[in-house]
């Protein structure tokens, strides 16, 4: 136990077995021989639990999708990669991962959390816009690859990340034309750009510029985060180059507020804003 300026809070380690029994699904490997840039490393994955219940991964080196799939009957072809935040030193996998798979998976649309490497965590050689870029778009192309597996319409794999994982997703949805060079690899053939973007308070808006083959945005941050203002700047770019783009700006909320519906505040909805903007959209239509 330890006190963290006024505010008291407790990490306990989790045993993988017991995380494995939380009923999450099977986490599938994006790399099976093992990730490039991350040879070598043998460390194991930490995972902590906070006095609030919430988990958060670290020293990650084999980076994981979790599959959420929703039941057959309600499948609505849509997919969405779901990349946590946490600063790139840690990732907060339940407010900003299990959770809002599960609540997607509910209603009709497969959702992954992606476990991506994290560049800002103490000795690490990651670098964000490498080596987590590179597991991003593994797992675009992986979801893709196993589509008709997973009931997903390949043309519906979106991307939603919070705070650092927003910023790899709004990267994902800039740069997406490069296969890896000499790959044999037939899921990196696979088509790496995003047919839309959920960007949850991501983390510096400046660097977002979207162009006329951007995917089609869903913006939403808190009025008290201080990265409001440069989100607000960003969304007219949109409107310039022609992409559809929705943005929400919360009054009464700052920085983050990941799934926490039973919060009852309009920042705790978004992800009904979100659902409501991927149907008119077009992206929940059953085929």
């Amino acid at each position: 136990m330890f006190a963290l300026g006024t505010m008291l809070l407790v990490l306990w380690l989790v045993p993988p077995a017991l995380l494995a029994a939380e009923q999450h699904p099977r986490e599938v490997p994006l790399w099976p021989k093992g990730a490039p840039g991350s040879e070598g490393k043998t460390e194991p994955e930490r995972v902590e639990r906070t006095s609030a219940g919430s988990l958060k991964v670290y020293s990650i080196h084999n980076p994981t999708l979790t599959p959420y799939l929703p039941p057959k009957d309600k499948a609505t072809g849509a997919a969405v990669i779901i990349l946590p935040g946490g600063g790139h030193r840690e990732l907060n996998v339940s407010s900003e991962g299990y959770d809002v798979a599960q609540w997607l998976s509910e209603r009709g649309i497969a959702a992954f959390v992606l476990k991506y490497r994290l560049a800002r965590e103490p000795g690490s050689t990651y670098k964000w816009d490498v080596h987590a870029f590179q597991d991003t778009q593994r797992a675009i192309r992986l979801v893709r690859s196993r589509a008709s597996e997973w009931g997903i319409n390949p043309e519906r794999v979106g991307v939603l990340g919070f705070s650092a994982g927003g910023e790899l997703a709004a990267l994902a949805a800039m740069k997406f034309k490069d296969a890896p060079a000499g790959s044999t690899d037939l899921i990196d053939q696979q088509n790496a750009k995003p047919a839309f973007q959920a960007l949850i308070y991501p983390g510096t808006p400046a660097r977002i510029v979207p162009t006329k083959e951007s995917p089609p945005a869903f913006l939403a941050i808190g009025f008290n985060d201080g990265a409001a203002v440069a989100l607000a700047r960003v969304f007219p770019l949109f409107k310039e180059v022609g992409v559809p783009a929705e943005l929400h700006i919360y009054a009464g909320a700052g920085h983050p507020t990941g799934f926490r519906p039973k919060d009852n505040t309009p920042a705790s909805k978004w992800q009904e804003r979100f659902f409501e903007w991927l149907a008119d959209r077009g992206f929940l239509s059953k085929p």
